[in-house]
């Protein structure tokens, strides 16, 4: 579906916006103002829902009716009107974008990685949305292949995300999947790069691989709420009725995840909740074998198996919470077998090992930094990749073969864009083969990142990252926009955006919160906010805001907060909780209706995260989770000035959340303050799919926020 404003003039979406709001105000204590834009006014349709005791009302239930002319109606009328109110900053919009597009090289190539005997890349073309995928044989200056254009696969479409992109060994076949509306729905095609034609269509999946033997496809598939449950394998040229079951996980709280290793020795198979797995293995040279075991799940113990030699390495959380590394034997990797490689440290955690050759790739993270632990498979002997910086983000990039001795990593901060390395093992060195060009007259010797720690209010020291302009004063006048997530053990990271220098070339300071829920100082940080400790998440936010404005890096009156999907929820609570503390708010596709989501099982990932979270249908999680739930504690008190941003065939936290919440915002709130909702009635969770499309979105993001600081131009 388009964008309302795409179809109808601003004077008849202003009507409609008009009409909504006047046909709705019978049904609320707001009277419309008819002299200005007038806001929507949502009906109220109380649901009841009986629970422990207790009778949850829901007014707004009604607006989860996807697709019916009311709700339609509901959320054009709400773009509209956002367009209206926005209309005054319609030139630093442009400006915005135009300024964030003209530092970026927008005809570029990435650069090559090798595999199978090919150089594959991405480039981009001026003008053009989407990226182009292609191939060179042998050498990185021989003829190019394009392998898939998704500007083309675009054509009679308004979002297109690419899922799996997979090659056979022999370089001849390509499974690709492909999303056309943002729900993730991928659909699953083999393409013969021989032709270019697809030959194969094998339906919606979650992901795709190669056995080694060039025909046979593993693809998983999902449950009706988009679980991954079922890996399926498939041989080409035969009807996909005749794919075989290779596995189904049928307990709701496992989701099914299945990869063949670098090696090319074994096809894994994992089963994981948020806080238990196992691991299958076929040998990825007969794919038609069976599945073998290789420990069987146990409450509270998570493991991830990868393949070297005769050995599965395993990654291990059973003496502790930050892993460990052991290695068991193929002909018998249980857990009698396993046999200790790198101890478990507190301090210390195990995010990931790969495997090559001659040598291994342990990523740790340690006082909230990434570090890449490089192991001589022979001598045992290790050594670390070194960084430059004191605040930073490195990781593992493509690495697809096996036999080498370079390791391709890359490397970022606030003031570093993203940069590719090649690290060479015999001479230790890193060769840089690309940063990305920042056009214009970006020089990072112009700005400063540093790192401070606010005082929860139970001692616990909450690392705060910062990133402005050299000379700027701390004297409490700096507006900053201050960012965080705080989930799912997910660490927020210093990464570079050109963007955000739009922001901070006008004096804005950006800064991040690393507070407890995600994962920025390792498994017990993501345990202490989680579940019936959730609320330090909130409260290390709110600390870490305070002690920016007592320390006067900023002062609430300049200050506005950023956060999207669980980091939603943050920002529900906390303008729920301080609402005094911050200026504005931008809150992206927002986890806020929790009560009503996590009690409904038949959403996506609702059973899933009852680990995360908790249960409602327990007393306990329930009284917890309902005392601080975003929808349920609106309240009549001044709120800051918000834009809400949701996406109509989001299938993470559907587009009902945001509606319903400023829908009852707007009733609650005894300010003045602006209230914008902001639909893509076409893209998922991630917004829009196309490049220039999502700057527009970026500049219209920073146009609100600049003009709640105060900032004209």
């Amino acid at each position: 579906m388009k964008r309302y404003t795409s179809t109808l003039s601003l004077a008849a979406a202003l009507a409609a916006a008009c009409a909504f709001a006047a046909a709705a105000s019978a049904q609320n204590t707001k009277t419309v103002v008819t002299t200005a834009p007038a806001a929507p006014v949502a009906k109220r349709a109380p649901k009841q829902t009986k629970i422990h005791g207790e009778t949850i009302v829901d007014d707004y239930f009604w607006l989860r009716e996807k697709g019916t002319p009311e709700v339609t109606a509901y959320l054009e009328a709400e773009n509209a009107y956002t367009d209206a109110l926005m209309k005054p900053t319609a030139g630093l919009q442009e400006a915005l974008y135009k300024e964030m597009l003209g530092r970026i090289k927008q005809t570029d190539t990435q650069v090559p990685y090798r595999e199978n005997g090919y150089f594959y890349y991405s480039r981009t073309i001026e003008g053009q949305q989407y990226p182009i995928y292609a191939r060179k044989k042998g050498s990185p200056d021989a003829a190019e292949e394009i392998v898939l254009d998704l500007n083309e696969l675009n054509k009679g479409h308004n979002y297109t995300a690419i899922g799996n992109y997979t090659v056979s060994d022999d370089g001849n076949l390509l499974a690709y999947s492909v999303d056309h509306n943002g729900h993730r729905d991928y659909m699953l095609k083999v393409r013969d790069l021989r032709t270019g034609k697809d030959t194969e269509d094998l339906g919606k999946v979650v992901g795709a691989f190669w056995a080694n033997d060039n025909r046979t496809l593993f693809y998983v598939t999902e449950d009706a709420a988009k679980r991954p449950h079922k890996l399926f394998r498939h041989t080409l040229g035969e009807p996909k009725e005749k794919d075989a079951l290779v596995y189904e996980e049928k307990d709701e709280l496992y989701r099914l995840a299945a990869y063949r290793t670098r090696s090319r020795g074994f096809v894994i198979i994992e089963s994981g909740s948020s806080t238990t797995s196992e691991s299958r293995y076929v040998p990825a040279d007969r794919p038609s074998e069976a599945p073998k075991l290789i420990a069987p799940r146990e409450e509270g113990h998570e493991y991830y198996a990868n393949h070297h030699g005769s050995s599965f390495y395993i990654l291990t959380n059973d003496r502790g919470r930050n892993f460990r590394l052991v290695a068991a034997p193929v002909a018998d990797p249980s857990r009698a077998n396993w046999k200790e490689v790198i101890a478990h440290n507190p301090d210390v955690m195990l995010e990931g090992a790969s495997f090559f050759k001659d040598f291994y790739v342990v990523a740790e993270r340690a006082r909230g930094l990434q570090k890449l632990r490089i192991t001589d498979a022979k001598a045992g002997t290790s050594h670390y990749v070194e960084f430059p910086e004191p605040v930073y983000t490195a990781g593992m990039s493509v690495n697809k073969e096996f036999d080498t001795t370079k390791l391709r990593y890359s490397y970022q901060s606030f003031t570093t864009p993203v940069s590719v390395y090649d690290y060479d093992l015999p001479s230790r060195k890193s060769e840089l083969l690309k940063r990305q060009d920042v056009l214009g007259n970006f020089d990072p010797a112009h700005y400063t990142a540093e790192r401070v720690y606010a005082k929860a209010s139970d001692g616990t020291l909450i690392p705060v990252s910062l990133f402005y302009r050299k000379g700027a004063k701390r004297d409490g006048k700096a507006p900053m926009v201050l960012d965080a997530y705080g989930s799912y053990g997910i660490p927020r990271n210093a990464t570079f955006d050109s963007n955000r220098l739009s922001l901070v070339d006008r004096g804005v300071t950006w800064a991040v919160a690393h507070i407890r829920g995600g994962g920025d100082l390792g498994k017990a940080w993501h345990d202490a906010g989680k579940m019936m400790q959730k609320k330090n998440t909130f409260t290390d936010f709110i600390a870490a805001a305070e002690h920016l404005v007592k320390e006067k890096y900023t002062s609430s009156d300049r200050l506005v907060i950023r956060g999207g999907s669980a980091g939603g929820l943050l920002l529900g609570a906390v303008v729920n909780m301080r609402p005094d503390l911050f200026r504005a708010a931008v809150n992206y596709v927002p986890f806020v209706d929790v009560m009503n989501t996590m009690l409904d099982a038949s959403l996506p990932l609702t059973v899933q995260e009852y680990l995360e979270w908790g249960n409602p249908n327990e007393p306990a999680a329930y009284a917890y989770m309902k005392s601080y739930s975003p929808y349920d504690n609106i309240k009549a008190q001044a709120y800051p000035a918000m834009l809400v941003r949701v996406s109509l065939n989001d299938s993470q936290v559907p587009y009902w959340e945001g509606a319903k919440y400023v829908a009852k915002l707007r009733a609650m709130t005894t300010d003045k303050n602006v209230l914008l909702l902001k639909a893509n009635m076409g893209a998922g969770h991630g917004g829009a799919s196309g490049r220039y499309d999502a700057l527009r979105d970026t500049a219209f993001d920073y146009a609100f926020i600049l003009s709640q600081l105060g900032i004209a131009q």
